[in-house]
């Protein structure tokens, strides 16, 4: 561990720090009521400081945007208001839907985003479509990686379009924001997407190889006047839900009605700090997981989707590394799919000062006999220090006790260091994390390094991982370190290293029709705790992406997998394969229309080796859009798997319809079905949303799941949820 550590603080300490122009605009107080109505007058709007000068982030980055974006900032006690005039020559906008939360990149928007403490870190995004939806989000990890639009929040906005451009007015409420009062300076970046040109554009310049919403890059928004605390800012958020659950499995069928209520409640402790407070969640509106088919042996990763997890996740979420996560929020409430009733549960979390932050949560569940599961309480506590840049240390301890004994407890803790250069082209991370369980008292820790590098040309990672088999997380996400023993029908736990480096090269065609030509090479090792190696992947890939959006790929894999036990490789009850070492080749290609167009595409295929047989893939998806009222997808997934030891081929089938249509800004209606093969399940999930007030809903939801290949009906659901938001 000690040269991992000497490496990171050299190169922490010896970074070279680029300098970075920076636009400044005044967010000066506004010397009348704004009415916010999409008309930009001049009586509300002219002592403001206009913005006027755009540049291409998307397709090139040195150039100025082909029609150009005028915005300015105003303030007064209660709010931020934004104003922005977007010009365009298009006499059809490119808007998938009217609802919220929609995808940036796919349609035409313009967006603002805001780092309150100028810590490159964390801050918020506002964005807003030519007919008026609406998308909010937390930007974590300094942006590089995009916004997170799970977190909601009140504001308003109005859209006016008009002949040769479009305008805006946007009202942020203070209390939506966490900030530090006092403060009289802000980071503040503006994009705009233009699709009819298939452009985006910002106001303060961004690399086109970081993500547009990288706060390393942002502007500066100085205040006429210091920001002052905003007063009380409590929301009450109650909720009432009612349904029936029918069981065709049980014997006799059971038919159960159910009614319930609980509420969740932000309390704003300072202007930075939030505590979140839940009783008796309900989270059954909330989006049906897209299931996908796993030939992998190890358990998949399925992202939270429950708003209370949401806000400042990243302080809880975001130690270690996808595969070795001390924290994973589904582990609360969930268990194999099955729901567990969470009694309550509070977090707070936010800024200390501009240099600390703080997560702190505690959640109760019920016990479930059916499930054989105790009550339990979970604790997390975190803490994230800057030091260098937006470089900062971070730690964590996690807790899981059984409360009807609790000497039955997991608990783990550890330490994360995450690198950034202050332009942003390093990053790295570093952590070691150890747990305390009685049943395992040795080799129970794990540490990792991870350093990426980032050009507009250039692109590189190298990684290694180290799981101690005594690493024990119960709360965590650590699928690699189980195997599981099919005769036995048990998972044996092993240590495991792993080494990942990666090296892509992307060049810039002087060609109209094309962007960029991107190759790379890709490593992933395993190796077991005598060192030997178990798993390897190779690849080289070549990707072509257009000036229209559409692209074209093709690679070649090699794998090598050591089965420890004989295992039936396709899940689906079929003659287990011998253990022992196999070495798979295959060969990749895809193609992917432009997601703009009405009617979009994509397919992508693979052939080669399965083990010690022959394996085939098909991945295609269809898109139709009519306007912005209907979305029409569909997704199909067919692997073909042909061992020697099967009477016949294998074939998997996943099949994926989606039908959304958005009537208003403020009613929406989505059906998504999911067929798969592999466990055996046909599901309907329906949902009607009507937002009949400012984060105010009600749902209705439908639910039906069908055992296949036959579709005997195993169960359905029907329930409607109504919440209403409460600001004090």
């Amino acid at each position: 561990m000690k040269w991992h550590s000497l490496f990171f603080l050299l190169l922490s300490s010896t970074c070279i720090f680029a300098q970075i122009n920076r636009k400044s605009v005044a967010a000066r107080q506004a010397t009348q009521s704004i009415v916010i109505d999409g008309e930009i007058t001049s009586e509300e709007w002219g002592n403001a400081d206009w913005q006027k000068e755009f540049y291409q982030h998307f397709p090139s980055d040195t150039s100025k945007a082909t029609f150009q974006t005028e915005v300015a900032v105003l303030v007064d006690n209660a709010n931020i208001y934004v104003a922005a005039k977007c010009y365009e020559d298009n006499d059809e906008f490119v808007i998938q839907s009217l609802k919220r939360d929609f995808s940036f990149p796919v349609n035409d928007a313009f967006v603002v985003m805001f780092d309150p403490f100028l810590d490159e870190v964390n801050g918020f995004s506002f964005g807003v479509t030519p007919y008026n939806s609406q998308r909010e989000g937390v930007i974590e990890s300094g942006g590089n990686f995009g916004v997170s639009t799970a977190w909601d929040n009140k504001w308003y906005s109005k859209v006016v379009r008009h002949k040769g451009y479009w305008t805006v007015e946007i009202a942020i409420p203070l209390k939506s924001i966490r900030f530090k009062p006092g403060n009289k300076e802000w980071g503040i970046n503006f994009s705009r997407n233009d699709l009819s040109l298939n452009e985006n554009a910002c106001w303060n310049w961004v690399p086109r190889n970081f993500n547009v919403a990288s706060l390393s890059y942002a502007g500066r928004m100085v205040f006429e006047e210091a920001l002052s605390k905003t007063g009380q800012n409590v929301s009450l958020i109650p909720f009432v839900t009612g349904g029936r659950n029918d069981d065709f499995e049980s014997d006799p069928k059971t038919h159960e009605y159910k009614a319930n209520a609980g509420l969740d409640a932000k309390v704003a402790v300072t202007s930075s700090l939030n505590l979140d407070i839940t009783v008796n969640p309900d989270f059954s509106q909330v989006e049906v997981d897209r299931q996908v088919t796993n030939l992998s042996r190890y358990s998949l990763f399925f992202p939270e989707r429950r708003q209370f997890f949401i806000e400042n996740s990243d302080l809880f979420s975001q130690f270690g590394f996808r595969q070795i996560r001390p924290f994973f929020s589904r582990k609360i409430g969930l268990y194999n799919g099955e729901i567990v009733p969470i009694l309550f549960g509070a977090r707070l979390s936010g800024k200390v000062n501009e240099k600390l932050r703080i997560g702190a949560m505690n959640m109760q569940t019920a016990g479930k006999k059916d499930l054989d599961l105790a009550p339990q309480n979970y604790t997390v506590l975190t803490g994230q220090r800057r030091t260098i840049g937006a470089s900062y240390l971070g730690g964590i301890l996690v807790n899981r006790t059984n409360t009807d004994d609790v000497s039955d407890n997991n608990t783990v803790v550890g330490f994360d260091y995450n690198l950034v250069s202050k332009d942003s082209k390093w990053r790295g991370k570093l952590f070691y994390h150890q747990s305390f369980d009685k049943e395992y008292k040795t080799d129970n820790y794990a540490h990792a390094s991870w350093l990426m590098y980032s050009s507009p040309t250039w692109w590189g990672m190298w990684n290694h991982e180290y799981v101690g088999k005594g690493y024990e997380a119960d709360v965590g996400f650590v699928p690699r370190i189980y195997e599981y023993n099919q005769a036995e029908d048990q998972l044996e736990k092993r240590s495991y290293w792993r080494f990942e480096p990666m090296l892509s090269y992307t060049f810039y065609p002087k060609i109209k029709q094309v962007n960029s030509h991107t190759l790379s090479v890709y490593l992933s090792d395993y190796y077991n705790e005598a060192f030997e190696s178990t798993n390897r992947e190779a690849n080289a890939k070549w990707e072509l992406n257009f000036i229209s959006g559409s692209s074209f790929d093709v690679g070649h894999y090699y794998d090598k997998a050591t089965l420890e036990y004989d295992t039936d490789v396709s899940f689906t009850g079929q003659p287990a394969l011998e253990a022992g070492v196999y070495h798979q080749n295959a060969w990749q290609m895809g193609y992917a229309t432009n997601l703009r167009k009405k009617f979009f595409w994509s397919l992508d295929g693979a052939i080669g080796d399965f083990y010690n047989g022959d394996w085939m893939q098909m991945n295609t998806s269809l898109g139709y859009r009519y306007k912005h009222l209907f979305n029409l997808s569909m997704n199909y997934n067919r692997n073909k798997i042909d061992l020697p030891i099967y009477d016949a081929p294998v074939y998997l089938n996943l099949f994926g319809p989606k039908v959304e249509v958005t009537l208003r800004n403020n009613l929406f209606f989505t059906t998504f079905l999911q067929y798969n093969d592999q466990v055996e399940n046909f599901n309907i999930n329906a949902r009607f949303q009507w937002r009949f007030k400012p984060m105010s809903d009600l749902f209705i939801v439908y639910t039906d799941n069908y055992a296949t290949p036959h579709l005997g009906i195993k169960n359905r659901s029907l329930v409607l949820k109504c919440t209403y938001w409460i600001s004090m």
